[in-house]
């Protein structure tokens, strides 16, 4: 699947490399002689090892000047009077660009453009073609800034670990490619990392404790390999970061304590894992969190009572995680929350009526729990949510059927409630009029249940299941 927040993280990642880029002006060519010679052949034959067009050089001679490409950025240095390529961008996104050749490589005479701070590479080196990255590309003496390699599907091999010797890098994105192996530690020595973007690949191994030392990092997305083991507690060091995705991998352990001390963290995503419970009450100090994603991991507890105080939290993912115990009543605080799923667990108890009056809330998923009793939420947040409301597959919830005469639509799965204390004023009773009894199902039933009898209880509802996806975030963060 291609995430919302990829396709979004494409588009403006694209859309930066391309705008606000400084003009050479005439006015600055005065006394300048173009470019040097070596860094205008360097860059024809870096040009011509990429695209599939044998005529670019000739239309192109003067790709700084006279004749200039939207994909390459040049800029004149202080004090010196040559042009310098300072940002080389190839992509479908760029104008007029043709595409990459089918056997296009990565040529080292990009070695020979040493002021070049910015190289992207979008959907070039396509399968069946197969291509590694030379660990020769990267040395100690480049002024590399960002290194934005995406969507190449027959980009593979392993992440040069010599990549550690682009001291002045701030951007590696490396995603949607096809690279395996493990992730070198050395990147641990990029301090002044400010994004690390891994995802997409076919990762293996563990999350180097090393990258906790990335003090200056902002967006650390590992998501969509296949790493391992536990999730080092040094990533709580991470003391700037906004967003962390680990999802879509084969992590285990529990949830690091340590996560408590990022402050400034927006997104965290921990989702299809092997992640166990409990999760740590320590995450109650991020007071910034605003979508907190834990689905599909064996955490099997309550659901943790400090969510509740997570104010600014906009979308909440809990499926699948073998919760049980009730909904707490404090989810009925989070004023700013837009989507909630606890699908897929055995939460049992009532719905929380005050879940009703959540003013921006219009995804909420219960199906697949074990809730019980009537549905009190009010008919205006039913019609407002309408199918976006999912209670199927709890055989014990029930709706009045007065009430809700116009609504039942959207609360299918939910059957109408028949004799109640509310209805009669008096507790169920049997025949004997003892005020217990057992129903036709030989369920046991007591006058002190505060759930009514069910149509569910004879034997008649609808045991059809639906599995519930909820497209929810985006978080685009480009420093």
């Amino acid at each position: 699947m291609d995430t919302l927040h990829h396709c979004l993280f494409l588009i403006l990642l694209s859309l930066s490399l391309l705008t606000q880029l400084p003009m050479v002006k005439p006015s600055e060519l005065d006394g300048a002689s173009n470019m040097a010679n070596e860094e205008l052949l360097a860059l024809f034959e870096v040009m011509g090892d990429l695209l599939d067009d044998s005529t670019w050089v000739d239309t192109h001679p003067h790709p700084c000047t006279d004749t200039p490409w939207p994909g390459i950025q040049c800029e004149l240095l202080p004090g010196d009077t040559l042009l310098h390529v300072t940002k080389l961008h190839v992509g479908p996104d760029v104008a007029t660009t043709p595409a990459c050749k089918s056997n296009a490589k990565l040529s080292l005479s990009i070695l020979k453009l040493p002021h070049l701070k910015t190289l992207s590479l979008f959907n070039c080196f396509l399968k069946p073609q197969n291509v590694s990255l030379s660990s020769s590309l990267f040395t100690n003496s480049s002024v590399l800034e960002q290194l934005v390699l995406m969507s190449n599907s027959g980009l593979t091999g392993d992440i040069p670990s010599s990549l550690s010797q682009l001291t002045r890098l701030r951007v590696l994105s490396l995603s949607q490619n096809s690279f395996n192996g493990g992730i070198p530690k050395e990147l641990g020595q990029l301090v002044k990392l400010q994004q690390l973007d891994l995802s997409y690949n076919f990762l293996t191994g563990e999350i180097p404790q090393e990258i906790g030392g990335l003090t200056s990092l902002t967006i650390l997305d590992l998501s969509w390999n296949q790493l391992s083991g536990s999730i080092p507690s040094s990533l709580g060091q991470l003391s700037s970061l906004q967003k962390m995705d680990l999802s879509f991998n084969k992590l285990g352990g529990n949830v690091p304590r340590d996560f408590g001390s990022l402050k400034k963290l927006v997104l965290l995503d921990l989702s299809r894992n092997a992640i166990s419970g409990p999760i740590p009450d320590t995450l109650s100090q991020l007071e910034n969190l605003q979508y907190f994603l834990i689905e599909n991991n064996p955490i099997k507890t309550n659901i943790p009572s400090f969510v509740g105080a997570l104010k600014k939290l906009l979308v909440l993912g809990l499926s699948g995680c073998g919760l049980f115990g009730p909904v707490p009543d404090s989810f009925g605080s989070l004023s700013n929350l837009t989507a909630l799923s606890l699908d897929r667990n055995s939460l049992n108890g009532s719905i929380p009526s005050n879940l009703g009056a959540l003013p921006h809330l219009g995804q909420l998923n219960l199906s697949q729990n074990h809730l019980v009793g009537e549905i009190s939420l009010s008919s205006e947040f039913i019609t407002r949510l309408g199918k976006r409301l999912d209670v199927r597959d709890n055989k014990e919830l029930c709706i009045d059927q007065k009430r809700y005469q116009n609504l039942s639509y959207y609360l299918e799965g939910a059957p109408p409630c028949i004799d109640s204390p509310k209805a009669t004023n008096k507790p169920w009773v049997d025949q004997t009029g003892t005020g217990s009894g057992t129903s036709k199902s030989g369920m046991q039933t007591s006058g002190g249940e505060k759930g009514r009898l069910t149509i569910a209880h004879l034997g008649l509802s609808d045991s059809s299941s639906l599995f519930f996806y909820f497209g929810f975030y985006f978080i685009i963060m480009y420093f």
